[in-house]
């Protein structure tokens, strides 16, 4: 049996577990959704996987929910990096809801030459992951970690991670890679409206661990090409494949 109400909770999940709601998870529960004692609801911690559970007390300040049974099983996503810069408010919004949805373990606004925005609000970035994960029936919610620079990104780059880098400037350029890269860490960069400083391309294409890509012979809309890359990564290495 399956709840039509998802709900991300930051609490252990197991067999008669209870669960203590917050306010906020109440109202939502009780006072929008119109659930009472008895109700089901469907309930994932990123750790424990996906459980059915049924109301046990409903108030407007709070509730208790009892796991009953685990309808899923913790489904980890590739490891995977999303880095992308930061545009309009909106539109990084989409950006990280559609890498929620897409598979990524970690999102990472990055501040780039041309980067139009110089601040990000982390919190609510990571309220809409949760939300991702909640609509599309995921058992993971990704990290959004909060804005940090390139240039030193790059400079504390991990060893063995993979980057396809989505250069704009290059045509045609397509992804192949070898089937034995399959199921190694790697990340995407996706780069800001105004694209790449000629210095920051020039560095990027240097990097020994980078393979550079086109997303065809358009020039993509930020938001466009961070569905683009993900799905042309997704069906090469990912877990579409």
């Amino acid at each position: 049996m399956s709840a039509k109400i998802r709900l991300y909770v930051e609490h252990p999940l197991g067999q008669g577990q209870s669960v203590h709601l917050t306010r906020e998870q109440a109202h939502y529960l009780f006072g929008v959704m119109r659930l009472g004692v008895g109700g089901q609801i469907a309930l994932f911690n990123g750790l424990d996987g996906e459980w059915l559970a049924e109301v046990a007390e409903a108030g407007k300040r709070g509730g208790i929910l009892t796991c009953v049974d685990q309808t899923k099983p913790l489904h980890l996503p590739p490891d995977l990096w999303f880095l992308f810069a930061p545009i309009k408010k909106a539109r990084t919004d989409f950006i990280v809801e559609k890498a929620a949805e897409m598979g990524a373990a970690r999102i990472m606004p990055v501040q780039t030459e041309f980067t139009n925005s110089e601040r990000i609000r982390q919190d609510r970035l990571q309220a809409h992951a949760v939300e991702a994960a909640e609509q599309c029936g995921g058992t993971y919610v990704p990290e959004v970690a909060d804005l940090q620079r390139l240039d030193r990104v790059l400079d504390d780059w991990p060893e063995g991670r993979q980057l396809m880098f989505c250069n704009e400037a290059e045509v045609g350029s397509a992804l192949r890679l070898a089937a034995n890269e399959k199921g190694q860490p790697w990340a995407i960069l996706i780069g800001p409206e105004g694209g790449f400083s000629d210095r920051e391309r020039a560095r990027l294409v240097a990097l020994p661990f980078a393979h550079v890509v086109s997303l065809g012979p358009r020039i993509l809309r930020a938001d466009t090409a961070a569905v683009a890359a993900l799905t042309m990564w997704q069906q090469a290495l990912g877990d579409w494949a």
